[in-house]
């Protein structure tokens, strides 16, 4: 015989979801207690924050044959319990009760005001109870199709990305789950297959971020929150980033994670907001186990968007879900950023990732020429490794450049054709300088401070100065005026166009001063 409960208080004192109260005294007094046991575990895993929203409104409606039957007042809120909290929900039942096999969640209409069930769900108990099998079959097989669909749509090939945490075979018929799953809806970005672990090449610039990175990956709780990760172009955030979302997808993939850059957070933000559709859009942020968000500088200056972000932050923190980051920068260096929001950045563990040494370089060529069975003389790799100091992501591609040379012309590799196939490269590398190193030369050679370069001061004696640093800058380097300018204490792009135009007038009426730029430039491009 099956039952229907709704109504009535539990002795936490919360509502026990949407079933008519007068039939809750069918379910034994067994059933009740063991459901309140759940129901307190729940809560004390989860949080009050997560129990309140998503778990409270669940009731119990039957116990029967080895099966707990639960109801939700919506279909959504049936699908989020679902994908987050009915493999722990069955977990704590059958520990308390071994004669329960499955727990399977139901949808059942809320009553209208005279206690009477709504014409849409006018069937009785007993009929929803006996359909819910087939229909949550059906409903499963038609979420099973759509999620490989939408797998194969974002992604372009099983396992090229993160659409979705785990498989859809982590559903069973019946309603009933396995290995927890559901989708993501497609918000998180493609992830590199290349990018694991395994393919990381550790050395000292980055032995402490890529241990950060794996703990992290593989607890099973939170170690710490968030996982700051900073550094310069190309050394390799964005490497670890993926390996982490590749690992957690393979070890324990009932975990949903989103990974995706802090300008797509901020797009799907705006899109929200012009849809009027907030709610979904917290709601998808706010329930992950794992957010991962790339360059976080981006949403400098973008002050809607720190605002929801920073939301976003507490409210997973709150329920004990993990937050990964990454920036160019420390948490308290990065610019136009609240100070709150900066303080929570840096509030777990940073970890920087210094510029590549000659060692780790030559590390990462004999790696990838391995990987790509290719045989590369000695005299090549350290050849390359002393020239390409920028960055590793430069530096894979001058050896790619190398490769897909000697096999589409059939020309061996040696030294001699390297230099000759990479002449651009290793010339445009020989006279990279950095806007730091330009901000050095100049507070030397005037005799100022270098933080003076970022200061508010406006003295001749300090300004001239700086205006030539932005003035070589600009000529030296491939960076934006905005670029520039936040480099100079946050000044905005207009500040160093003026000074640009100044250096540049002074330079042809000034003697002195032109002698001074001339001389600087040759050093910095030694």
């Amino acid at each position: 015989m099956q039952h229907a409960v709704r109504g009535t208080q539990s002795a936490l004192g919360e509502s026990n979801g949407g079933i008519p109260g007068d039939q809750q005294a069918a379910l034994d007094d067994h059933a009740k207690a063991t459901w309140q046991f759940v129901r307190e575990k729940l809560r004390s895993e989860f949080g009050a924050t997560a129990y309140r929203y998503w778990l409270d409104p669940v009731a119990l409606i039957a116990v029967e044959a080895g099966v707990a039957r639960l109801g939700a007042p919506t279909r959504a809120m049936r699908d989020w319990v679902t994908q987050h909290y009915l493999d722990r929900i069955q977990s704590f039942w059958h520990s308390e009760d071994e004669n329960i096999h499955f727990v399977e969640i139901v949808v059942v209409q809320p009553a209208n005001g005279n206690g009477q069930k709504n014409a849409s769900s006018s069937a009785t108990s007993n009929s929803v109870a006996q359909s819910a099998n087939s229909s949550a079959r059906g409903r499963i097989s038609d979420d099973v199709a759509r999620l490989d669909k939408a797998a194969n749509e974002v992604t372009g090939a099983e396992g090229s990305g993160l659409s979705y945490a785990g498989n859809a075979k982590g559903l069973v018929s019946g309603g009933r789950k396995a290995i927890g799953t559901m989708s993501d809806d497609g918000i998180s970005a493609a992830l590199d297959p290349r990018y694991t672990f395994d393919n990381f090449v550790i050395g000292k610039p980055n032995e402490f971020a890529y241990a950060a990175a794996r703990r992290l990956a593989e607890a099973e709780s939170v170690p710490f929150n968030p996982l700051f990760l900073y550094g310069g172009v190309g050394l390799g955030k964005t490497h670890l980033m993926h390996a982490i979302a590749w690992h957690i997808r393979r070890t324990q993939p009932h975990r949903t994670v989103i990974y995706l850059s802090a300008e797509k957070f901020m797009y799907r933000f705006i899109r929200a907001l012009r849809d009027k559709n907030t709610v979904d859009f917290k709601d998808q942020f706010r329930s992950v186990d794992v957010l991962m968000v790339d360059d976080v500088q981006f949403i400098s200056g973008k002050d809607s968007t720190q605002e929801e972000f920073f939301h976003t932050f507490n409210a997973l923190v709150d329920q004990g879900r993990q937050i990964i980051v990454s920036a160019d920068k420390s948490p308290s260096d990065l610019e136009d950023i609240e100070e709150r929001l900066r303080s929570r950045l840096g509030s777990g563990l940073v970890a920087d990732i210094h510029a590549t040494t000659y060692e780790l370089r030559l590390g990462i060529l004999e790696s990838k020429a391995e990987r790509q069975n290719i045989e590369l003389p000695q005299r090549v790799m350290e050849f390359l490794a002393h020239k390409i100091t920028a960055n590793v992501r430069e530096l894979e591609g001058a050896l790619n450049r190398v490769i897909a040379h000697a096999q589409l012309v059939g020309r061996e590799i040696s030294l001699e054709m390297v230099q000759d196939v990479l002449h651009d490269v290793l010339r445009a590398s020989e006279r990279r300088v950095s806007i730091e190193e330009i901000q050095k030369k100049v507070a030397e050679h005037f005799n100022i401070k270098v933080s003076d370069m970022h200061s508010a001061r406006r003295a001749r004696a300090v300004a001239r100065p700086r205006q030539v640093a932005m003035y070589l800058s600009k000529q030296l380097t491939t960076h934006s005026l905005p670029e520039i300018g936040r480099k100079f204490g946050g000044r905005d792009h207009t500040t160093v166009m003026h000074a640009v135009r100044k250096i540049e007038e002074l330079h042809v009426s000034d003697p002195s001063l032109s002698e001074d730029i001339d001389l600087l430039r040759r050093m910095l491009e030694g």
